[in-house]
């Protein structure tokens, strides 16, 4: 990780943004000052941003799903009774 080998030897692929954020902390006066290079090192170790987006994604794709099979229904239900006032 912060050595800069990757798992096979080769460099890792954070390795970028650790150095930046590094860098960033040893010139820095306050640690805030370098949160944004914080935050895209730790997305690229633990992705957890990408994993929240993906989970919203899935999520609605879901919801439409279910909305659409509803709308489904209650049409299919609905067609007969209106012919049958008619």
């Amino acid at each position: 990780m912060a050595s800069g080998w990757g798992i096979n030897g080769n460099k890792g692929r954070c390795y970028d943004f650790w150095l930046e954020f590094s860098e960033c902390m040893s010139r820095c006066r306050q640690p805030s000052d370098c949160g944004l290079l914080r935050e895209d090192y730790l997305e690229c170790l633990h992705h957890s941003k990408e994993f929240q987006r993906r989970n919203r994604i899935y999520k609605e794709e879901q919801r439409q799903v279910r909305a659409a099979a509803r709308k489904a229904k209650e049409e299919a239900e609905g067609a007969p009774a209106v012919a049958a006032h008619h």
